[in-house]
């Protein structure tokens, strides 16, 4: 018997779900509270080509980046049936998912096809239509995160007007559809940010303007002078540093919360993910845990919920949301008792969420960038042989110069837990693997 758990009662079982001991069909056992306002459980899809363990349900992913991939391999641990809809057969996940479907995210006839073979749908991305989603949300599809969370990451002045609402401290604001109510929003005060209100990411769609002359010339961008791609300013804040909380929810409302992790931007791309961020306040690191925790529940958010957040002088102010498993959580892999992504797959799944303490002491995650070339295997020896600590996940992409193409991620232990020592290992790892030199950027 478990520590804890009640014996069962005779018409329960610790067996296969659906059955008594002796074969005869029983109620389904929840290990968590039942609750009217609780959807039923999951059930496995009849004819799938993604199955996992005997009655298990069949998870369906829309996207096939690296984030599915990942996800991937944590449901092959738990023998969750898994799918991908990925747009092309040689996307990340679709290299090593059995169960891939090519399609349109965008297309409604796509998703329902999709949907129809998935006990539930999320996501390793957010682009999905909103009204794509409230579609198959009426056809009875167990969409999570629901659309009406996944609105506040697909809107970026939506979801600072809702924090904003919620008494949660963000940058200040505003709507601006031309120059002079950029310069009205700057008041003599640059730099000003401008960013794209839908369809940003890693950099994309965010424009730091020095100068009037410089967001004019954002406003008279392609796009942007068109009005197909709206924009909002934001003050420019003089932060301390960046740091991030990861969260997740279950249909039950069932919590848990990552230690807080520093991040480092460069080029508006995450390059480092140092966990737990390094002499954080222990009053601030329970109210970045706390916030998170906040706004998930008040969003309505079931899976992961990653909030980024600058560290100021006057305190912490929230930058992004997302919700899904997420870069600043790839160090859970081995550095959590519980990885990112198993954490999302218990959380849509409506399972009892796994412990998100960490497992070592430190953990520090560095992003392995494209470089001039693709000759990326043959370095590994020496990574490998300089530190046999580190940990290589390569995530099957073509070599871009820029482009994410894997992490690294050194742990800590009794006899190592200085943060800079395990970043320089981190960072020196990824540099050979983007430039063949320790020393690059």
């Amino acid at each position: 018997m478990f520590p804890g758990r009640k014996k069962p009662a005779a018409d329960e079982t610790s067996a296969l779900p659906g059955t008594s001991a002796r074969g005869q069909r029983s109620r389904r056992v929840r290990s968590v509270t039942d609750s009217p306002d609780v959807p039923p459980p999951l059930r496995p899809v009849a004819g799938s080509s993604a199955t996992g363990t005997p009655g298990a349900p069949v998870v369906g992913m829309v996207g096939a980046g690296q984030l599915a991939r990942m996800t991937s391999q944590a449901a092959t641990g738990l023998g969750i049936g898994f799918r991908v809809l990925a747009a092309a057969p040689d996307e990340s996940a679709a290299q090593v998912v059995a169960g891939t479907w090519v399609g349109d995210y965008e297309s409604l006839a796509d998703l329902r096809e999709f949907a129809a073979g998935s006990s539930v749908l999320t996501f390793d991305h957010e682009h999905v239509p909103g009204d794509a989603l409230a579609a198959l949300e009426r056809d009875g599809v167990p969409v999570r995160p629901a659309s009406a969370a996944l609105r506040f990451t697909q809107d970026k002045l939506a979801m600072r007007e809702r924090l904003t609402g919620l008494g949660i401290a963000c940058p200040r604001y505003a709507a601006v559809a031309d120059l002079a109510q950029v310069e009205e929003f700057a008041a003599g005060r640059w730099p000003v940010v401008l960013k794209a209100i839908s369809g940003g990411y890693d950099g994309k769609g965010v424009w730091v303007c020095e100068s009037p002359a410089e967001a004019k010339a954002v406003l008279g961008h392609g796009r942007v002078q068109a009005g197909e791609v709206r924009l909002m300013a934001e003050d420019y804040v003089p932060f301390t540093r960046e740091l991030a909380a990861l969260a997740a929810l279950s249909p039950h409302r069932q919590g848990a919360v990552y230690p807080v992790v520093e991040t480092v931007q460069r080029d508006g791309i995450c390059r480092e993910v140092v966990a737990p961020a390094p002499g954080l306040d222990d009053g601030l690191r329970a109210q970045a845990q706390e916030m998170a925790l906040l706004i998930a529940k008040t969003l309505g958010v079931t899976g992961l919920l990653a909030v980024e957040m600058f560290q100021t002088a006057g305190g912490l102010l929230v930058n992004e949301l997302a919700m899904r498993p997420h870069n600043t959580g790839h160090w859970t892999i081995e550095g959590a008792r519980t990885s990112q992504f198993e954490q999302h797959l218990r959380a849509v799944l409506d399972l009892p969420l796994g412990s998100p303490a960490m497992a070592v002491p430190a953990a520090v995650m560095a992003n392995v960038l494209g470089g001039d070339d693709g000759d990326i295997y043959d370095r590994y020896i020496h990574v490998m042989a300089a530190d046999p600590t580190v940990k290589v996940h390569m995530y099957g992409k073509p070599v871009r110069p820029g482009r994410k193409i894997g992490h690294v991620t050194v742990l800590g232990d009794a006899g190592h837990t200085d943060p800079a020592e395990l970043a320089d290992r981190a960072r020196r790892a990824a540099s050979y693997l983007r430039w063949g030199t320790e020393d690059g950027e």
